[in-house]
Order: C-alpha cells, then sequence, then structure tokens
C-alpha cells in the first residue's frame, strides 16, 4: 500500500487536532468494519467557519483525511464546507489506495454532522430565546452582553467569556477576571 506524499505529511503532522470547547457543532461518524472513529468540533461566525478541530481514532489514512478536511473547510461558508465530497478529499490527497476511500467518507460525513449539528442548534435558539424574554422571567444572562446564558452558566457563546459565580454576591461573573461586573469586589487576593 503505497501512500502519496501529502497523506504522508498529513499524518505525520496533523493539522487543527484537538477538542473545541463550547463547541457549536460537534459531528462523530465510525466505521465499525475498521475501527476508525472520527469526532470534528466546529466554531461559527456570520455563516462561516471560523474554527475547525478534530480528534481520530483509526489509520494513518484516517488522520490524514481528518487533517485534510479541517484545512479545506476552514474559513468556507457552512454551504461550501457541505459541498465537501469523499471525491475531493481523496482528490486532495493525491489518491488513497481503495481499501482506504471509505476514510475519506467518514472525513466529509463527520464535517457535515457536526455542520448539521449547528444548524439543528441554531433552529432551537430561537424558541429558547423567545421562552427567557417572557415576563417575569427568572433566567440567568451575561453580566456583560445580558444574553440569556440558561443551562451554561459556565459560558456565554454570545460574547464568548467564560464565567464563575462571585464568592461575595453570588452573581456570574469573568472567570480569572480581578474584580466582579455585578458588584465590584476583587476576585483574586494578590
Amino acid at each position: 500500500m503505497i501512500y502519496s506524499e501529502k497523506v504522508m505529511d498529513h499524518f505525520q503532522n496533523p493539522r487543527n487536532v484537538g477538542v473545541i470547547q463550547n463547541a457549536d457543532g460537534v459531528g462523530q461518524v465510525g466505521n465499525p468494519v475498521c475501527g476508525d472513529m472520527m469526532t470534528f468540533y466546529i466554531k461559527v461566525r456570520e455563516d462561516r467557519l471560523t474554527d475547525i478541530k478534530f480528534q481520530t481514532f483509526g489509520c494513518g489514512a484516517a488522520i490524514a483525511v481528518s487533517s485534510i478536511v479541517s484545512e479545506m473547510a476552514m474559513g468556507k461558508t457552512l454551504e461550501e464546507a457541505l459541498q465537501i465530497t469523499n471525491e475531493a478529499v481523496a482528490e486532495e490527497l493525491g489518491g488513497l489506495p481503495k481499501n482506504k476511500l471509505h476514510c475519506s467518507n467518514l472525513g466529509a460525513d463527520a464535517l457535515h454532522a457536526a455542520i448539521e449539528d449547528y444548524r439543528k442548534k441554531q433552529a432551537a435558539a430561537p424558541a429558547k430565546e423567545a421562552e427567557s424574554a417572557s415576563p417575569g422571567s427568572d433566567k440567568c444572562y451575561c453580566p456583560y452582553c445580558e444574553g440569556p446564558i440558561e443551562g451554561m452558566e459556565e459560558y456565554c457563546q454570545k460574547c464568548q467569556v467564560e464565567l464563575e459565580e462571585c464568592p461575595r454576591c453570588g452573581n456570574l461573573t469573568r472567570k480569572g477576571g480581578d474584580k466582579c461586573a455585578s458588584c465590584g469586589a476583587e476576585l483574586h487576593e494578590s
């Protein structure tokens, strides 16, 4: 089995490996026959992929495919990223042996699954916002942007701030910050 130089490069030096905490979308696919598993994590801003990370358990071809898919999709709109096919992935890598072509399917499928996950979350978001805007609601709000953060008390996705509870007043404030956004108390002793 002979791999192209590009496959070997992406296998030995994979790009964008890792996990995105509080990812906007997560897609996981696997092939039980060969045991390859791929998980893609995406961040989306204004309908464009601004960050992509992956974790892959599998052969060298699976790792190379994940790496190249992450590069191919970075910076693209969601629609453009959905156009990435297994054929395009294999072609971008300079070809794959026949018995490894399924890996290119997995890479494109994992990316597409992450995008679909993001879209499902976005479709559910307006319903949550309407619910949180109802009069008399006691939902939790970010102290920086006033956005609702119900169910995500440790992170505001709207303004991208990690939050923690102030030991003095109990309200949310920036994690690692010097002063509480609500009561102004010093958070960390010098």
